[in-house]
């Protein structure tokens, strides 16, 4: 078992998040908006209260009951955290406080203000929590490391942390299969796990793989509540007429709602404004290839999770604490070092 002190101090965190109109939550919001233009208030609201409700004492002691908690004295763990999406390096926190060790953690300075408004609401239900959580500029006297970032970065990261413990995390992307029975109340689930964040998570769906000759049409009518919200976001707006306009001058085939595109393509991970389709005529293909690019995965959507290795729609964006990015365990990476 963990230190319970840690483990109830993450449940009344979970508890005080479960309302976020109180004037502190209220100014944090606010300035991570300010601070970060992607973090919308809805945005922000919606990463918190999941954290709200995943943070509860059964849910810890479900994660945590299959280790041995701390394995070892304590060792001083290096995070460089991502800042795509609100409170994105929050897991790797607590896994390593709840684990046992110190957390010597490199902000990104797209969430600094929820990451630091978070460690200080831990702080007042555990002062203990002050000592095992240092915000540094380098990690240099890290034992070992957790480090997230492009593919560009990680090569970067497996060079400098070669010679210590480490768990380096790549680009991902996420897509969706349609079996070509989809509902409209379907499509409204699935547009969630489009939609959320603007698309820039890796759990959010890149590219919908369809049946031959498949028509978008339910699609475009789903997604389309969300299109006053992504057209007055300056930095969404931008990112699509520029898709628009390179695809429009370059004479690339595409379909054109007015606040995204779609577009064949044999490639996963889609910019910002275009979502990527592709199709197939055989489901046993398909999973072979997807098979074959699992590495680039985080999650696969399904109606009902009928296709091989997938969720249901509308989870994507609802990961538990025992669901580990990359498929990689980082409590039992933490457990023995």
């Amino acid at each position: 078992m963990t230190d319970k002190t840690i483990q109830n101090a993450l449940v009344a965190l979970g508890r005080e998040l479960q309302d976020l109109s109180t004037p502190k939550w209220q100014e944090i919001m606010q300035l991570a908006y300010l601070k970060n233009r992607w973090f919308t208030p809805d945005n922000v609201h919606f990463a918190l209260t999941r954290w709200a409700f995943g943070l509860t004492e059964m849910n810890l002691e479900k994660w945590l009951a299959p280790y041995t908690l701390p394995a070892s004295a304590p060792k001083k763990v290096g995070l460089v955290m991502a800042g795509n999406i609100p409170l994105v390096g929050l897991h790797d926190l607590i896994s390593v406080l709840l684990a046992g060790h110190l957390a010597y953690v490199k902000l990104s300075k797209e969430d600094e203000v929820l990451m630091r408004a978070v460690v200080d609401s831990l702080v007042v239900y555990a002062p203990a929590i002050l000592e095992k959580v240092h915000f540094v500029e380098q990690l240099k006297e890290a034992e070992a490391y957790i480090a997230t970032g492009s593919d560009n970065t990680a090569r970067y990261f497996e060079y400098y942390f070669k010679e210590k413990p480490h768990i380096i995390r790549k680009n991902r992307v996420s897509v969706a299969v349609l079996k070509g029975n989809e509902t409209a109340e379907d499509f409204e689930m699935l547009a969630e796990d489009v939609m959320q964040y603007f698309g820039l998570g890796c759990r959010s769906i890149a590219k919908i793989y369809a049946p031959k000759d498949y028509d978008f049409i339910r699609f475009w009518q789903a997604i389309e509540p969300y299109k006053d919200n992504f057209l007055g976001h300056t930095k969404y707006a931008n990112n699509y007429e520029y898709q628009r306009a390179a695809y429009l001058i370059n004479s690339i085939i595409h379909l054109d709602n007015n606040f995204m595109i779609l577009r064949e393509s044999p490639e996963l991970a889609s910019p910002t404004g275009v979502m990527y389709c592709g199709f197939y005529e055989n489901v046993a293909d398909l999973e072979v290839e997807l098979e074959g690019v699992a590495g680039k995965l985080q999650v696969i959507v399904s109606k009902d999770a009928w296709f091989k290795n997938s969720t249901h729609f509308a989870q994507a964006q609802q990961p538990e604490l025992w669901d580990y990015a990359d498929g990689v365990d980082t409590m039992q990476f933490l457990s023995t070092l």
